[in-house]
This record gives C-alpha cells, structure tokens and sequence, in this order.
C-alpha cells in the first residue's frame, strides 16, 4: 500500500492513541482498545480512510530523473 501519512500527522496519532489508552486504563474500560488502531496506522504510515477518500498528508517530492 503507498503511505499516505505524513510525519505531523503521525505524531498527532501516537499522541491521540496513547491518550486512548491512557484512559481506558484509567477508567477501568475496554474501550481503551480502541487506541491501538491510531497507534497501528502512525507506526505503519497508512490510513485506509484516507485511502478511501483519496486523501495523503504524506508530503514526500517525488522526482524525475532526468534524461539526458
């Protein structure tokens, strides 16, 4: 799959899934599960939503080569 998160939005996804987590240890609950799915998309850089929607924060320049 072609990465489509960028290095901003990766560190927002850590930060947000260890909060997640943070809380449903904190609150006793299972639903700080659920912070593993951000913390899976920063670390392996791809989004399926964004793929969905056609949506990249990756900000990578691709270059040509040039012919010569």
């Amino acid at each position: 799959m072609k990465r489509n998160v960028g290095s901003v939005d990766k560190v927002i996804r850590i930060i947000f899934g260890l909060a997640i987590i943070a809380l449903g240890f904190y609150f006793q609950s299972w639903w700080g599960a659920i912070g593993i799915v951000p913390l899976f998309t920063a670390f392996m850089g791809v989004c399926p939503a964004y793929s969905l929607i056609g949506v990249s924060t990756d900000k990578k320049i691709k270059t040509e080569k040039l012919k010569v």
